[in-house]
């Protein structure tokens, strides 16, 4: 028979995205970050996507942007590092389900953000470092608000796929298939932009090749290695 400490006690839920309050208040974040933005800088962005196809040289994107847009660039980029974070949660949790039940979802959730940052920065620093050594200023510069610009709309197309991945429980094949459609199609535009800044012959496109390799491919990997191996480390120590 059971005692009535076992019928009170029940048995746990496993843990699920959709009914986590803090997830909800996160997106809800985001929602509220975009309209505003939107709402205030919806110009400044559409002339950012015409000067990204239209090539047109500028020495950057400070230049003519005032205060408030620069503050609203940094948070579109910091709201794109959330969502990313987000759908790789959603995604390790569904690879691993014994992640929630080892380790705090708020803190590897956070773990998760933090490493999307410093993973930008580096990329950024990486970016900074090459033009300094082989480029001019003004093509530094031209390229850093084209990357940046990918990633402010990235942010934007991230939010409605981290909703339908969180509360319309995508299974894990549509998962990886739209997010790896995410992701080459933003690689595709990174090689678009960078032929038509660094390219101008022949040998200019075998180098251009291998530093697309090397800085865009090779650290997509390493970065999912690494968050595979930091995954197996949390679940032996915590």
């Amino acid at each position: 028979m059971f005692t009535s400490a076992t019928i009170s006690k029940g048995i746990p839920l496993p843990y699920s995205p959709q009914q986590d309050d803090g997830i909800t208040v996160l997106l809800l974040g985001c929602f509220v970050l975009s309209a505003y933005i939107l709402s205030h800088s919806h110009r400044f962005l559409l002339q950012l996507v015409k000067d990204f196809f239209l090539h047109r040289e500028r020495t950057n994107i400070f230049a003519i942007s005032t205060g408030p847009d620069i503050r609203y660039l940094l948070l579109l980029i910091v709201q794109t590092c959330v969502l990313a974070s987000l759908c790789l949660f959603k995604y390790f949790m569904d690879l691993r389900p014994e992640l929630s039940q080892q380790v705090s979802p708020h803190l590897l959730l956070g773990i998760y953000i933090g490493s999307s940052l410093l993973f930008l920065i580096v990329k950024w620093l990486s970016y900074s470092l090459i033009g300094w050594i082989f480029f001019n200023e003004t093509k530094t510069g031209m390229w850093l608000e084209s990357y940046s610009t990918l990633l402010y709309y990235l942010g934007f197309i991230l939010f409605p796929f981290a909703l339908f991945l969180i509360y319309f429980n995508l299974n894990l094949k549509a998962t990886v298939t739209v997010g790896l459609f995410l992701l080459i199609s933003i690689k595709l535009l990174i090689f678009y932009k960078e032929l038509k800044l660094f390219c101008n012959h022949l040998y200019g496109g075998i180098l251009l090749i291998l530093y697309f390799c090397a800085l865009e491919i090779v650290p997509c990997f390493i970065l999912y290695r690494g968050m595979l191996q930091l995954n197996e480390y949390l679940i032996i120590k915590i």
